[in-house]
């Protein structure tokens, strides 16, 4: 499993992986409006009101499937209507909480931009991921960089994507924390098109090596341990 997962995202290096995958349905959007991702973030020994965040996600138009679960933290990811409004919203709700908005990716890989094959599937899964910066101001902008030429001088790496069919992939930054969006096909079988990331493309072994140095697991991961995946909430 482990290996696997190690082949999943050519942008970053995971390690000591534990968590299991779940994924929600969501269309793509041929309009152009955007994705973005609210993350309530509750004290390490509380747990979120999954039920509460469904009821305020039901309210505001939001589908109840696109909330998702770690541990002390839950994310509400999608086309939020009215996001900043909605994480003030939720930030009333929860007092306690810290809510946190990703609404700008500094990443963005699209098959339909990025690859030959420009017809997206009709249903994505999404499945999501985060991690922090180092805490070396020097480093996080030596990984901004790296990404922000990445595909003219890694073009390896996308490529990798396409030979997938990952229809998309996002990388938010919120302070030292990333949050990771990968998009593939509804009814994909997850493992088996991720093997074909890697396939004919050693290259991306050096990219791996090359951003472990910038990334580091969040609060309440193992030791380790540094990409953790959120659940669909239930």
């Amino acid at each position: 499993m482990i290996t696997t997962l190690y082949r999943l995202i050519f942008c970053i290096l995971l390690s000591a992986l534990s968590c299991a995958t779940q994924a929600a349905v969501a269309k793509p959007s041929p309009g152009g409006d955007p994705f973005e991702a609210i993350e309530i973030v509750y004290s390490a020994t509380a747990h979120p009101d999954i039920k509460k965040i469904k009821a305020f996600c039901k309210s505001h138009h939001i589908p109840q499937s696109s909330v998702y679960q770690w541990q002390n933290r839950a994310v509400i990811f999608g086309h939020i209507p009215n996001v900043r409004n909605n994480q003030q919203r939720l930030q009333q709700l929860f007092p306690a909480a810290t809510v946190k908005l990703y609404e700008s990716p500094f990443y963005l890989f699209s098959n339909q931009d990025n690859c030959s094959n420009k017809t997206p599937a009709k249903e994505w899964e999404h499945i999501i991921l985060t991690a922090n910066l180092v805490s070396d101001t020097i480093k996080q902008r030596e990984y901004l960089q790296h990404h922000a030429t990445q595909f003219k001088q890694w073009p390896e790496i996308s490529q990798g994507f396409c030979n997938a069919g990952f229809q998309q992939l996002l990388i938010f930054k919120n302070g030292r924390q990333l949050m990771l969006v990968i998009s593939i096909p509804k009814g994909a079988d997850f493992e088996k098109i991720n093997s074909k990331t890697t396939e004919n493309n050693p290259r991306v072994n050096d990219w791996n090596k090359m951003m472990a140095q910038y990334q580091e697991g969040i609060s309440g991961t193992k030791p380790g341990e540094t990409w953790v995946f959120f659940e669909q909430a239930k």
